[in-house]
């Protein structure tokens, strides 16, 4: 058994991390208050830009998008990785990653090639160890998504669609659905589906109100130069939101992670303390049996 001294030391140690184990879970309850607000305000944008963006399509019948054509033959996938920059949330990340992986082996199995978008530092690494190729990527992005950082990589992407070297573009994400569960998704974004999966707990499809003679438009300049930057605003806008939503994710995550740390550092610190009176004890009872002894010998 560990001396009175070695356990004394353990107690500190362990009293050491649950202090900063106290102070991440503070700092991330105050981060995640202003992360939600920030995804829920995000949310009927994007559904509504969608909507219109459906409009736009429908009524421009004599201009098809190439974001809205299906290619015949799909041989290769572009695929936006969206994770955190810091670990010590939970099994955000993982979870994310793992869904990453299995897709990629069906890609793989099917002879599909795969070329990468990493926004965080966590997918970054994962995708370099993997072996994925990587075009493009962005890190450090801080507490809140910042669309000029994110336009870049998810441009490259794009172009290389537009140019017919990828077939699909896909995005893989945490969404928040409240503050005890977040769950990984994926996701085709190009060409753009005719149902948008709303991001709330239910996550339930709902089409593009598409309906006849609802909506008239007068194009200027052009049906086509109007439906080419509403595609790209909306593909933009679906990024940032995926980001929004990882953010949220990120901050509960950590919040829950953070407060069982603290509590687990309390469990073993009572722990401890029992063994260090036992010990103590043990000790003391030892010490009076010897002068007990040595009295009796005299």
């Amino acid at each position: 058994m560990a001396g009175s001294k070695e356990i004394r030391n353990k107690i500190k140690s362990v009293q050491s991390t649950r202090k900063i184990t106290k102070a991440m879970e503070m700092v991330a309850a105050s981060k995640m208050k202003k992360a939600q607000d920030r995804m829920r305000a995000s949310r009927p944008y994007t559904e509504r830009v969608f909507d219109i963006m459906m409009h736009i399509s429908a009524a421009a019948t004599e201009y098809r998008h190439p974001f809205l054509v299906p290619r015949e033959a799909v041989k290769r996938v572009g695929a936006i990785v969206v994770t955190t920059d810091k670990g010590l949330c939970g099994g955000l990340n993982t979870n994310a990653l793992r869904l990453v992986l299995n897709k990629h082996k069906d890609w793989k199995a099917k002879g599909i090639e795969v070329d990468y978008v990493a926004v965080g530092s966590k997918g970054l690494g994962f995708l370099q160890r993997m072996g994925g190729n990587v075009v493009a990527s962005v890190t450090q992005i801080g507490d809140r998504p910042h669309m000029e950082r994110l336009v870049g990589p998810v441009k490259a992407l794009l172009d290389l669609y537009v140019d017919g070297r990828v077939d699909e573009v896909w995005v893989f994400f945490t969404t928040f659905i409240n503050t005890m569960r977040q769950e990984p998704r994926g996701g085709r974004v190009v060409p753009v589906p005719q149902q948008y999966r709303s991001l709330s707990g239910s996550g339930e499809l709902r089409k593009g109100q598409t309906q006849s003679g609802s909506w008239d438009y007068i194009y200027e300049p052009s049906a086509q130069e109007l439906l080419d930057g509403m595609m790209r605003r909306y593909i933009e806008s679906v990024v940032y939101q995926m980001v929004a939503e990882n953010m949220a994710s990120e901050q509960s995550a950590r919040m829950v992670a953070m407060k069982a740390a603290s509590d687990n550092a309390g469990k073993i610190i009572n722990e401890l303390q029992l063994i260090y009176n036992k010990t103590r004890q043990a000790a003391i009872t030892k010490e009076l049996a010897e002068i007990v002894g040595g009295a009796a010998a005299v």
